[in-house]
């Protein structure tokens, strides 16, 4: 548990502690309405497509904080840079060289097999060599207190917005406790994507134009799109906004055409560019690649880089800070097996009642088997999917994640979470800002915590 060492309330959350046991429950449930009310007001939600009563929801949202003390903070904060310049180097030789294969570290035939490995990419310079600007990485905690990084997010990454506004409606209800508490800031985020963003720019111009360009309102992180460009003083386009001519990506305004510089992109690779890719999608911007290869326009995150996000290739990710850093990782995979290894196969199938099965390109918590809270039928036909084609599947054992206390119909109760931390990799270095997006699996004994299935999130306190 985060905050209890058996029946000791731990060092870092004694300030917490003394200040929530002085609130009666009725002070502690006001508290929850008055973040509910903020939440609302603000329109803080998030989109369920397979909900029959409506598809936007309040993102759901926990009053007490997850405390991480400063030491644990520093750990983390260096292992995860360590991950991310591996992650870098990785997807930038993989669209070039090919070191990595060539030296038998990592299967060719995994790489090829990976429906994220955009071919066209091929010998496509990526600016600065940054194909990763921002990352979601998830970590957990295990039962001995280690942390562990579940899965990498190097496409397109959300929940940052609800990590902002978490801290906002922290501050707002607990005043004093925050306070009193030395919690590092984590308000600087948009300011620091900006700066990354404008430092990418093709043109070494003091305004480059930046455009952040969503799917639409029907996104299910489209909340997320206008806070984020209404905070970076961005323009919100769609791909309609902006038209290609001679290889230069223009948008359209009042004024006339207007020359773009930087793309923040929250359109997957597949849509982005019909004459390239998806021919049928109305969601991207004809031309686009053409442009972006011929340098005059930057996309962040790059094209491409969902072939380090299959959970088989993460499987490689501490060979890769090896081969590439000549180091030793320092944040450690959760254990995993490539179910087309017919002896990783067996095993997992022996011991599934034990094991966690995931798709290598899911996400959300879609299409996966958590073998002790399945039926037996359920696991029969499961096993039939994953006989199907055994590459689009790996194993994990399961883990119980860590517990903080969370209030709940009344009282303080333990629930699993995890943590997001958020990366900003420009020119000058990677940018870590303290804290991330704690999510919160709050469902009792459940360890999905993603809000698509029913989790919620809570503020995360990083202590100086």
């Amino acid at each position: 548990d985060e905050m209890f060492d058996g029946q000791l309330v731990k060092p870092h959350y004694q300030t917490l502690f003394n200040f929530l046991s002085q609130k009666t429950v009725q002070i502690l449930k006001s508290k929850e309405e008055e973040s509910k009310k903020l939440f609302m007001t603000n329109g803080i939600t998030f989109t369920v497509y397979s909900d029959d009563e409506g598809i936007e929801k309040i993102f759901p949202f926990d009053i007490i904080p997850r405390i991480i003390c400063g030491s644990d903070w520093q750990y983390l904060e260096k292992g995860l840079k360590q991950r991310l310049k591996a992650l870098n180097l990785f997807i930038n030789d993989i669209y070039s060289q090919q070191s990595i294969l060539k030296d038998n570290i990592i299967p060719s035939e995994l790489i090829y097999s990976c429906p994220y490995f955009i071919r066209e990419m091929m010998h496509v310079p990526i600016p600065h060599k940054i194909p990763v600007s921002i990352a979601g990485i998830d970590l957990i905690r295990d039962g001995q207190g280690n942390y562990l990084i579940l899965e990498d997010n190097l496409r397109v990454p959300s929940g940052v917005s609800y990590m902002l506004e978490n801290r906002d409606s922290c501050k707002r209800i607990f005043p004093l406790a925050y306070s009193n508490s030395k919690v590092l800031p984590i308000s600087d985020y948009s300011n620091l994507l900006y700066k990354n963003l404008a430092a990418l720019s093709p043109r070494t111009i003091s305004q480059p134009t930046i455009v952040l360009l969503t799917p639409g309102v029907y996104n299910s992180a489209y909340y997320e799109h206008t806070f984020l460009a209404r905070f970076m003083g961005i323009e919100l386009v769609e791909g309609r906004d902006l038209i290609v001519q001679n290889n230069i990506v223009y948008l359209k305004t009042t004024n006339g055409l207007k020359q773009v510089d930087v793309i923040y992109k929250r359109v997957d690779d597949e849509y982005l560019d019909p004459l390239v890719f998806n021919p049928t999608s109305y969601l991207g911007v004809p031309g686009i690649f053409s442009a972006y290869k011929k340098g005059n326009v930057c996309l962040v995150n790059a094209i491409g880089n969902g072939v380090a996000d299959d959970k088989a290739v993460y499987s490689y990710v501490p060979d890769m800070i090896k081969y590439y850093l000549n180091e030793d990782p320092i944040l450690h995979n959760v254990k995993t097996y490539r179910l087309e290894n017919p002896d990783e196969l067996d095993y997992t199938f022996k011991n599934i009642e034990n094991m966690v099965i995931k798709k290598t390109n899911g996400s959300g918590g879609y299409g996966m088997l958590i073998g002790r809270d399945s039926t037996q039928q359920q696991i029969e036909e499961y096993k039939k999917e994953v006989l199907k084609n055994p590459r689009e599947f790996i194993a994990q054992p399961t883990i119980n994640l860590s517990t903080a206390p969370c209030f709940i119909d009344g009282i303080l109760q333990p629930r699993h979470i995890d943590l997001r931390p958020f990366c900003l990799c420009g020119p000058q270095g990677i940018d870590i800002v303290p804290g991330g997006l704690t999510r919160v699996a709050l469902k009792k004994d459940s360890l999905v915590v993603n809000s698509s299935q029913g989790g919620g999130s809570k503020d995360t306190w990083v202590l100086n």
